[in-house]
């Protein structure tokens, strides 16, 4: 008996070995990819959500217009998850699946490429249109031509009762088509009776209601079962001044009232639909790059302040301005308090008054046409568009500039400083909207045309703007970024000490190049291995932008720009040791070649959280504030499986519930008639044992 069970105990596992695959690997097939997710304002929520233990769907692949109908006239096997190309993924599609066919649709996928499509922007057409100076200059979303965005679908500011879930690899794309060819594409209208091919999208969002709902269900948590469903949207804002400022003791820090600031802003955040996937290229990185190009050209033709009256200069990058310009409100905030700079930072904080002009880079979409808005008429502002146009001129860069006072300003950073005080000396560069790709996934490399030069050569080396460029092409983006920095730098640079620049040198477009390649590509890239002391810390990708909680990793754009600011803003000492250069603001950076160099930095980081959630009595709906948050999710996955037909799960479901009457009438018996089956067990026999004597 014994070598027996040993016998069919070795069968058993030769079987198994050679059949390791486990059962639920050939029911599932996972499909990579990402989903929208759920944030919340004051007012409402917008993004998606699976149910709690996923939503299921069979899969129905829309490849026209008229397979839309097919989930509108009460399709035969619901729920059903439609797979949309990016060409259908259209406002007016989405809002019929929302309104007309929720009962019947249990999740999106969309998948696709760029080909063929004209636009897919998921952002409004008026960003930001309550969140800016004052409601009545903001444009309407109905009014296409002049929209900030015209090609805005609203989607990023919708709720949708299912789950979007995102695919990109074009190898689960085919995976998912062919499951439906397969099982799903043909008799339509008997699909209930037979199997059919179906995916699981599992990406359920805790947060509902809007932020101050979820905020207070946040705060009721108890010690044993600690709960957050939702987090502020935060970050850093990323700042550096062209010249260090004086140190002072933390006990003697006040605002000295006649130190003159002019500040050159730019967004750092971008924003779309899906988790993760955002690249911002045009929508946001050109103007980022363009503020990086010139804080570098300015620190190398004006490296000491001539002149002890001569203003300084700020450059600030904003973090979370896609989300009623969270960034600059804070930053304004910290003004108004006198906590700006931080008592960390060691100099005197700063106040409104200190600023004496503001330029903010928007948009830049058009790179030959410049439009310098601004809402009252001061004399910087015009002064300021005449040194652009003289520079562009001058060195031949054919950049059309356009002076514009007007009432409808656009949505930049500038309208949280006019919001203040609407006299504020504010001016905003940006170019007409062309972009048909704003706040989605497909504002890419491609989308601005970017090729990279890979040229090896020192970026840190400015260029002479009267030589044609022997890398790159006068019409490319990174020709365009060097000529648009350049005159932005000269124009400062004439302001601040009264006299022309007469020199041919001017920003790199080499350092344009690597700048795109770092933030577009991958973060192994020169400019990076220049200011990260350990290479092997850099991934294979770009750093995330979009603004995120502070329970996640989307900070490597902050602190990537923190350190090629000091790089390049920073002043080089010259014979300083690196065991001398450990203590800020001395910073000790690779740089180009990886020799090793000492700076003099002025860069720093300041929150970048809106101020409603550090007031305790914030009035939600006074809209004075930005009050996004990001719903908490686990894991999201999505995986196809066969799902049976309605007839086999009721056969199923029969024969399991017969088996199981049967299984218990079959005991009852046996129980009953044990003592005629099996006879009296030997164990119930008194067994007599002698008594010791």
């Amino acid at each position: 008996m014994g070598v027996f069970v040993h016998i069919s105990c070795l069968l058993i596992s030769l079987l198994c070995l050679g059949n390791a695959q486990r059962i639920t690997d050939k029911m599932f097939s996972n499909i990579a990819g990402t989903s929208c997710f759920r944030r919340l304002n004051a007012t409402h929520a917008t993004g998606c959500s699976s149910t709690f233990r996923g939503s299921q769907g069979v899969i129905h692949v829309v490849k026209t217009q008229e397979d839309f109908h097919f989930l509108l006239n009460n399709p035969p096997s619901p729920p059903y998850a439609p797979i949309i190309p990016p060409q259908l993924f259209t406002r007016e599609n989405m809002m019929m699946l929302k309104v007309n066919a929720s009962h019947v649709v249990s999740g999106v996928v969309l998948t696709g490429s760029l080909k063929n499509l004209q636009s897919f922007s998921h952002e409004s057409r008026c960003p930001n249109q309550y969140g800016g100076l004052l409601r009545e200059q903001t444009c309407s979303v109905n009014d296409q031509e002049n929209s900030w965005n015209p090609f805005g679908t609203g989607l990023l500011q919708e709720d949708f009762p299912f789950p979007v879930f995102l695919v990109s690899s074009e190898k689960d794309a085919a995976k998912i088509t062919d499951c439906f060819e397969k099982f799903n594409n043909f008799d339509m209208n008997s699909q209930n009776l037979r199997s059919l091919c179906s995916i699981e999208i599992n990406a359920f969002m805790s947060a509902a209601v809007n932020s101050q709902v979820c905020i207070r269900r946040s705060n009721m948590q108890n010690n044993l079962s600690p709960t957050t469903f939702c987090d502020p949207l935060q970050g850093r804002n990323v700042f550096a001044t062209l010249f260090p400022r004086k140190i002072v003791e933390p006990a003697a820090r006040q605002v000295d009232p006649t130190e003159e600031i002019i500040i050159l802003s730019a967004r750092m955040d971008t924003a779309s639909m899906f988790d993760g996937v955002g690249p911002g290229a045009m929508g946001s990185l050109v103007p980022y790059s363009v503020l990086m190009l010139t804080a570098q050209l300015m620190a190398r033709i004006l490296p000491q302040r001539r002149d002890p009256s001569h203003p300084n200069v700020l450059f600030v990058l904003f973090n979370g301005e896609a989300f009623d310009y969270i960034g600059s409100q804070r930053f304004i905030y910290d003004l108004q308090h006198g906590e700006f700079p931080y008592k960390s930072h060691q100099t005197n904080p700063l106040s409104m008054d200190n600023i004496k002009f503001l330029v903010d880079l928007g948009v830049l979409d058009t790179m030959r046409l410049l439009n310098i808005s601004h809402a009252t008429d001061f004399p910087r502002a015009g002064e300021f568009g005449q040194l652009m146009s003289k520079y562009s001129s001058k060195f031949g860069m054919n950049v059309t500039t356009v002076n514009n006072m007007q009432g409808n300003l656009p949505p930049t950073s500038a309208q949280s400083f006019l919001k203040e005080n609407f006299s504020f000396p504010a001016v905003i560069l940006n170019s007409p909207p062309t972009n048909r790709f704003y706040h989605s996934i497909f504002d890419d490399d491609d989308n601005i045309n970017f090729v990279y030069g890979n040229t090896s050569k020192n970026f840190l080396t400015l260029e002479d703007l009267t030589a044609p460029s022997a890398d790159f092409t006068a019409d490319s983006i990174q020709m365009s970024i060097r000529n648009i920095s350049s005159i932005i730098a000269f124009s400062l640079y004439e302001m601040i000490t009264g006299e022309e620049y007469r020199e041919a040198l001017g920003g790199s477009a080499v350092f344009a190049d690597e700048f795109l390649y770092c933030f577009l590509t991958s973060s192994q890239c020169p400019l990076m291995s220049a200011i990260v002391q350990d290479n092997s810390t850099l991934p294979p990708y770009p750093p995330p932008r979009y603004i995120s909680v502070h329970r996640t990793g989307n900070q490597r754009s902050v602190i990537y720009t923190h350190g090629i600011f000091g790089l390049t803003v920073g002043q080089k000492l010259e014979g300083v040791a690196r065991e001398n250069c450990t203590v800020p603001p001395r910073i000790w950076y690779p740089g180009f070649g990886l020799h090793g160099e000492c700076h003099l930095t002025t860069q720093n980081v300041s929150l970048a959280v809106s101020p409603a959630f550090k007031e305790p009595d914030y009035n939600w709906t006074s809209g004075r504030y930005s009050t996004w948050t990001e719903s908490t999710w686990s894991a999201i996955s999505a995986r196809i499986f066969l799902r049976p037909s309605t007839h086999h799960e009721a056969l199923t479901l029969a024969i399991g519930l017969t088996v199981m009457v049967l299984s218990f009438v079959a005991v009852f018996i046996i129980n009953t008639k044990s003592d005629v089956l099996f006879g009296n067990s030997p164990s119930s026999e008194v067994i007599s044992i002698p008594a010791r004597c």
